[in-house]
């Protein structure tokens, strides 16, 4: 069963995000008091390139697999760690078509737009962590593997333990992109 496993958010531009009981997702926006709200962007690298352009990165979901696959290669991340607001377990997250939408318990619903890009934070955080999340593929094509960003559709409460549905989008489907 698809389900949230964790919730983060902080109000600061902080790499890591606290575990929290609960977070509230307000649409056109994001996670109420987190930094990345907005309709426009938040991200600071992003800010400087182009205040005005359309905030695609409002939550921020993570597979909790890949959790696994870093305490395998001898890691230790939690969920929030590496700056995801919603922690996922049994949803291939990064295999969705762009446009797909999640429903996150009972009301919220996301829509995903695009991969997360990796950047040299990750490193800061934990030396190492960097390579096991993005990596290349037998074809030699960049394989990010550090979530997937999404846009609020539909506000509510989310919490670990709630149920996830998946909404395909019409075909035919777009591969995701980093946004």
């Amino acid at each position: 069963m698809a389900q949230v496993t964790a919730v983060s958010s902080s109000p600061t531009h902080s790499f890591s995000k606290p575990a929290l009981a609960a977070i509230r997702l307000l649409a056109g926006l994001g996670v109420e008091g987190d930094a990345h709200l907005g309709t426009t962007v938040q991200h600071l690298s992003r800010l400087q390139r182009d205040p005005d352009a359309p905030n695609l990165r409002q939550v921020h979901l993570m597979h909790a697999e890949l959790h696994d696959e870093l305490a395998a290669a001898g890691h230790t991340v939690g969920p929030g760690q590496l700056g995801e607001n919603v922690t996922t377990r049994g949803v291939d997250l990064l295999g969705l078509p762009a446009g797909t939408r999640l429903r996150l318990g009972a009301e919220a619903v996301v829509e995903v737009t695009g991969l997360r890009n990796p950047c040299h934070q990750i490193d800061d955080f934990q030396p190492g962590v960097l390579k096991q999340v993005v990596g290349r593929d037998a074809d030699g094509e960049i394989v990010r593997k550090a979530g997937v960003m999404a846009i609020v559709l539909v506000g509510g409460e989310v919490r670990p333990g709630d149920a996830i549905a998946v909404e395909p989008p019409p075909e035919p489907h777009r591969p995701l992109a980093p946004v």
